[in-house]
C-alpha cells in the first residue's frame, strides 16, 4: 500500500481535509486509512472474522464468500463510493488534474491491496479451522450441509455414510417394533371377554398392530433433486427388511418403475444405472406427466395400507401439475408424506407448484440435509 499524503503540498493537504470533513466519522476513518495506505491490524482482522462467522467456517470453497462478508462489514462499497465523491469535491476545489489522477491510481491500488489482505486472511483462517477439525466433526458437519452445497467428493462420503446411518435407524425401528408387538390395549375386547368369567378380566385383549409399513416412493431425479432423491432411495433400499413392500419410482419428464433395478445390486450401483437411463437435465421436469403415467400403469400399488412418499421440490416448469391425479393417489393411500429440500419460503415462487400439492398431503417435511432426511425416514417408520 502507498501513502499518498506524504508529498502533498500544504494547500493540497488543506483541500483534502476539507473534502474529508463532508463525511461521517466511520467513512472518514476508512477513507483516511486507504489514503495513507494502512493495512488492517491482526487484531482488527480477528475481530472482523469473528463478527462474520469466519471462525466456524472450514470449507475453502467459501473463502471468497467470507471475504466479501468481511468487506461488507467494513462498509467497503460505501467507502469506495465516498472516495469517488471526495475526488469530485477535490476537483471542484481546484486540485491539480495530474495530482488527482495520481491519487486515483494510488487509491485503486490501495483498495485492491485491502481486498487481497482480507481474502488472504479468510483463506488462512479457514485452513487453520480445517486442520484443527477432527474427522468425526467433519462428518457431522457434512450431515448438516444442504444437498445443493455438496461437492462430488462430499457426496461420495455421504453415500458411504448411508449404510452406517441405515444400520442405526434399523436398530431404533426394530426396538420400537419389539415394544409394539403386543399392540394397543383393547379395553372393549377385554371387558367382553371378562363377562364370560363373571367379570374377572381373565384374558387381556390387544388390538392388532401393524408393525411394518408398505411404501410407494416417487422421486424426482432432475438436476436440482438428484442428491436428495439418491440418498432417499439408498436409505429405503438399506431398510427394505423393515417394510412389508416398497415400490420405487423415478421421474424427470416421465415416470419409470425402478424397483427391479435394485434387485441383487448395491444401492449406489442401482441408482447410477437409473441415472444413466434417465440423465438429469435442466428445464425438463414434468411431474404432471409423471403422475399421469403412474395413474395409468401403477395406481394399484397404492391401497389402504400404503404410505405414499413423494421426494421432490414441486417445481414443474409451468406444466400442468395434474392435481386431480395426485389427490386421487393420496385418497387411496393410508397416508401421504412429501419430502422437499427447498425452504418453505420458496414454495410457490417461479414454477413451484408446492403450495398446490401440500394441502393434499398428510404431512410435508423440509429435508435439505442427510440428517433431516434421516429424521424424515425414521418418522415415517413409526406405526407404518
Amino acid at each position: 500500500m502507498a501513502d499518498m499524503t506524504e508529498d502533498m503540498t500544504p494547500e493540497e493537504a488543506q483541500q483534502l481535509a476539507q473534502a474529508l470533513h463532508q463525511f461521517n466519522k466511520q467513512l472518514r476513518e476508512m477513507m483516511e486509512r486507504l489514503l495513507r495506505g494502512e493495512e488492517l491490524s491482526q487484531q482488527e482482522m480477528e475481530r472482523l472474522g469473528q463478527m462474520v462467522g469466519l471462525n466456524r467456517m472450514d470449507d475453502m470453497r467459501y473463502k471468497e464468500w467470507m471475504s466479501n462478508r468481511m468487506l461488507r462489514a467494513l462498509k467497503f462499497e460505501a467507502v469506495q463510493q465516498a472516495l469517488q465523491e471526495m475526488m469530485k469535491l477535490l476537483q471542484q476545489m481546484g486540485m491539480n488534474k495530474q495530482r488527482l489522477e495520481q491519487m486515483r491510481e494510488l487509491l485503486k491500488g490501495n483498495q485492491q491491496a485491502m481486498r487481497d489482505q482480507v481474502e488472504h486472511f479468510a483463506g488462512q483462517k479457514i485452513a487453520e479451522n480445517m486442520s484443527e477439525k477432527r474427522p468425526e466433526d467433519a462428518l457431522d458437519d457434512l450431515m448438516d450441509r444442504p444437498f445443493n452445497a455438496l461437492s462430488d467428493y462430499e457426496m461420495d462420503q455421504l453415500r458411504r455414510e448411508v449404510r452406517r446411518l441405515a444400520n442405526r435407524l434399523r436398530s431404533r425401528i426394530a426396538l420400537r417394533q419389539k415394544r409394539a408387538k403386543s399392540g394397543q390395549l383393547d379395553a372393549k375386547g377385554t371387558i367382553r371377554s371378562s363377562l364370560r368369567h363373571g367379570g374377572v378380566p381373565f384374558e387381556i385383549k390387544h388390538r392388532d398392530h401393524r408393525l411394518k409399513p408398505k411404501l410407494v416412493v416417487i422421486c424426482d431425479i432432475s438436476t436440482s433433486m438428484r442428491y436428495c432423491s439418491e440418498l432417499m432411495l439408498a436409505l429405503v433400499h438399506a431398510l427394505q427388511d423393515m417394510v412389508t413392500k416398497a415400490h420405487a419410482f423415478a421421474f424427470i419428464d416421465h415416470l419409470e418403475y425402478i424397483t427391479p433395478d435394485f434387485a441383487g445390486r448395491e444401492a449406489n450401483e442401482a441408482i447410477q444405472q437409473v441415472l444413466v437411463r434417465m440423465p438429469p437435465g435442466h428445464y425438463s421436469t414434468d411431474m404432471g406427466y409423471a403422475l399421469e403415467g403412474f395413474a395409468h400403469d401403477y395406481l394399484d400399488t397404492i391401497d389402504g395400507r400404503t404410505t405414499l412418499i413423494v421426494v421432490g421440490d414441486g417445481r414443474n416448469n409451468y406444466n400442468d401439475p395434474r392435481l386431480e391425479i395426485f389427490q386421487q393417489m393420496a385418497r387411496r393411500a393410508r397416508r401421504t408424506l412429501w419430502i422437499n429440500p427447498e425452504p418453505a419460503m420458496l414454495w410457490g415462487s417461479g414454477d413451484s407448484d408446492m403450495l398446490k400439492y401440500a394441502p393434499l398431503c398428510g404431512s410435508v417435511v423440509v429435508a435439505a440435509t442427510l440428517n433431516e432426511l434421516s429424521a424424515a425416514v425414521d418418522g415415517l417408520m413409526v406405526n407404518g
